[in-house]
């Protein structure tokens, strides 16, 4: 194996959440389509990263630790299909480089399945 061989490894407790969220809000915080948006509600990325951990623990690991519905809340947002497309393309991209397996497989059906949900709430149409 050379020294730039990444190895993959499953999702598996919560330092692996915690490594996705991360990762995947740096993203979204340097992203010039995202970042305004995010930032402009945002106010303690601490607490929100937090409660980001949390969410995705709870959904991927079926932990129970994160409580409240975070549909409300995205519903005032302006955003639109291509936000949700590069919403989802930022996460899938932060999976991808760093896991592999059915945990990190079922994450990425679970965030479409999120912006799908959202998009038709707010009847955003899917093409």
């Amino acid at each position: 194996m050379n020294k730039n061989s990444v190895i993959y490894k499953d999702i598996k407790n919560k330092e692996d959440i915690t490594e996705l969220v991360l990762c995947f809000y740096n993203k979204i915080r340097e992203d010039e389509l995202l970042s305004p948006i995010f930032n402009a509600v945002i106010k303690d990325w601490d607490s929100h990263l937090e409660k980001m951990i949390s969410f995705w623990f709870t959904l991927l690991l079926y932990t129970r630790t994160y409580k409240g519905d975070p549909l409300p809340v995205h519903l005032p947002l302006k955003i639109e299909k291509t936000h949700f497309d590069r919403w989802i393309n930022l996460f899938e991209t932060t999976i991808d480089e760093r896991f592999k397996g059915e945990i990190a497989t079922n994450a990425k059906k679970r965030a479409w399945s999120i912006a799908r949900i959202m998009k038709a709430v707010k009847q955003i149409p899917e093409e």
